[in-house]
C-alpha cells in the first residue's frame, strides 16, 4: 500500500519541494516544529530506516547533509537539527528542524500552522 510519502514522490499529493535528485525528496513539513522544518525521504519505499542497504542509507544521510546547508543558510538559527523517529509514516524519513535550543526539537511540541503562502516563501528563502 502507497505511503503519503509515495503519493507525493508521484505527484498525486503536492508538496513544498526544497529538492530533489534521482533517489531522494527533501520538502517541508506543513505542520512543522519551526519554520523551514524539512523531511529528506528516499524515492524508494521502505519503512524502516535501518532495513536500508548501506549504501542508500549513506546517500540518503549525504544528501539531508546538502538539503541541511541550503536550510541553515535561508533560516536564522544556531543548528540544524536531525531527527528519525519512523513511527508516524511506514516509509524511512529523516527530520531536518531548525533549531536554537534543545527544546525546539521536541516532538511534544505543539505544531505550527503555517498558511500556503508561507510556506511558498520558505521554499523560496531555501531555494535562493
Amino acid at each position: 500500500m502507497a505511503t503519503i510519502f509515495s503519493k507525493i514522490i508521484s505527484g498525486e499529493i503536492s508538496c513544498y519541494k526544497i529538492a530533489e535528485d534521482e533517489k531522494h525528496l527533501a520538502f517541508l513539513d506543513i505542520n512543522p516544529l519551526t519554520m523551514g522544518h524539512t523531511l529528506v525521504i528516499p524515492k524508494h519505499e521502505i519503512d524502516y530506516i535501518f532495513d536500508m542497504d548501506n549504501a542508500s542509507i549513506s546517500d540518503l544521510h549525504i544528501f539531508a547533509k546538502q538539503v541541511s546547508i541550503k536550510i541553515k543558510k535561508a533560516i536564522k538559527c544556531k543548528k540544524i537539527g536531525m531527527a528519525i523517529i519512523g513511527l508516524e509514516v511506514p516509509h524511512a524519513h529523516i527530520h531536518l528542524i531548525p533549531i536554537n535550543n534543545v527544546n525546539d526539537m521536541n516532538f511534544a511540541n505543539t505544531k505550527l500552522k503555517p498558511t500556503s503562502d508561507e510556506l511558498t516563501n520558505i521554499v523560496k528563502m531555501i531555494n535562493s
